[in-house]
């Protein structure tokens, strides 16, 4: 495990899929991740690389061959090298080798950088090509935050409150971790998603294109909450397991294959092309409040 501090924050992460498991506020002695309990759900914040979601039938197809993923993609599940470490600051790094082309046939560096400011923490995703042809893949956060926060509080006394005010539906999930064909609504000239459990019985909710870049989790009974901005990043995926005591809120540069997919890799919704040389970077910022 690696740690980072300031004045203000603690955060440690985890080498295995540089995934970030603890958060603590050292202002407010609480801890804002949620513990990873195997019962309900045995994950922090998984890195989402090289897809986001499911693949139809967990397959795709790049210049006439066939490659499959697991749902989200392997970067959760490998070791990462620290490339740089500071005591307020670690890059993590992994590269493409012989066990990745053979899922997924681009090189690639993917570097996940975590820093601590003040109250903040940015979370930041490069990801390089470092060869000649093109590369297409997706990416994306997925952590969970503890809800309810503080001790004398109520799931269903947290809400989520979006920047603007949204008419954003949600495009719900098939059992086979597809998304659907036609949206629902969710969100109607509102800016506030009151927190249920029941919220999440059908998977996930999908969002495409919200119009916040940010969103606020908070409680009218604590001013303890959290917030995160996501520019860039055109999906978001809110989710909690069955019957558990957190929120996941999730930026994507990516989204689950559609029900009727033709599982061609450069045709997938939400497939980022990086030409030879390339560098993409995207960064999501967590403040506790």
């Amino acid at each position: 495990m690696v740690t980072i501090e300031n004045q203000e924050l603690s955060a440690s992460i985890h080498p295995k899929g540089a995934e970030m498991q603890r958060l603590f506020s050292r202002t407010y002695e609480l801890e804002y991740m949620w513990d990873g309990d195997p019962a309900f759900w045995g994950k922090h914040s998984p890195l989402l690389f090289p897809i986001v979601g499911t693949l139809k039938g967990n397959i795709y197809y790049y210049e006439g061959k066939a490659y499959s993923l697991p749902r989200h993609g392997f970067a959760r599940d490998r070791e990462f090298t620290v490339e740089s470490q500071r005591p307020d600051a670690v890059t993590f790094l992994l590269g493409s080798d012989e066990q990745t082309r053979a899922v997924y046939p681009f090189d690639f560096e993917l570097r996940v950088g975590y820093r601590l400011v003040s109250n903040k923490i940015s979370v930041t995703y490069q990801i390089r090509n470092p060869s000649t042809e093109p590369m297409y893949f997706s990416v994306g956060g997925h952590p969970a935050f503890r809800v309810p926060l503080v001790a004398g509080t109520e799931y269903t006394d947290y809400y989520l409150e979006f920047d603007g005010i949204e008419e954003t539906p949600r495009w719900p999930i098939s059992k086979d971790g597809l998304i659907e064909r036609e949206s629902q609504p969710l969100l109607q000239d509102t800016a506030v998603l009151p927190l249920r459990k029941e919220l999440f019985a059908q998977d996930a909710l999908v969002l495409k294109h919200p119009i916040s870049n940010g969103i606020t989790l908070r409680s009218g009974i604590t001013e303890r909450g959290l917030r995160m901005d996501f520019p860039g990043f055109p999906f978001l995926g809110i989710w909690a397991a069955p019957n558990a005591d957190f929120v996941c809120i999730e930026p994507w540069c990516g989204i689950a294959d559609p029900v009727d997919s033709d599982q061609q890799w450069i045709h997938k919704e939400g497939v980022n092309q990086l030409e030879g040389g390339g560098v993409f970077q995207r960064t999501w910022t967590l403040s506790v409040l």
